[in-house]
């Protein structure tokens, strides 16, 4: 025994710590600004809001990359999301990791909000990645229990 403890008890401790410092992606934004996020607010006058998560703990190890044409980009880590105002009208949201890519084309309307959700998906040989559209309830539930990130 080690200080008390028994040596498994300090593998899980360490593993648990490695897990989570690799789950990376982009830095978290500040607590009120993820609390606002959660409101749900309609968007400014003339804009669209668009939230983009990746929910679960599938492929927790890697970020997955996820970015805007013209726009923002983000690692989302598991449980993570970013929300983005922007002018009414399509937005491409483009996901990836290592070479494989997804991608979305979401329509969003002058005062609407849309969610989408990124994920990880299972390959013959390396993971892949897919974006979709999914019901405000669904993108709501999610991004409660997820952590806002800041878009770069």
């Amino acid at each position: 025994m080690v200080g008390g403890r028994r040596p498994s008890s300090w593998l899980l401790l360490s593993l648990s710590a490695l897990t989570l410092a690799a789950c990376g992606g982009s830095t978290l934004a500040p607590q009120q600004a993820d609390q606002e996020a959660k409101q749900f607010l309609q968007p400014a006058p003339g804009k669209g809001a668009l939230y983009v998560y990746r929910s679960g703990w599938f492929g927790a190890a890697r970020a997955l990359d996820v970015s805007l044409v013209g726009g923002a980009t983000a690692g989302l880590g598991p449980n993570r999301y970013i929300r983005i105002e922007g002018p009414p009208g399509p937005v491409q949201v483009d996901c990836k990791i290592g070479d494989k890519t997804g991608t979305a084309q979401i329509p969003i309307a002058d005062g609407q909000t849309r969610y989408v959700e990124a994920s990880m998906t299972v390959g013959w040989w390396t993971p892949g990645c897919e974006v979709e559209e999914v019901p405000p309830d669904k993108g709501q539930a999610a991004v409660r229990i997820g952590q806002r990130v800041e878009p770069q």
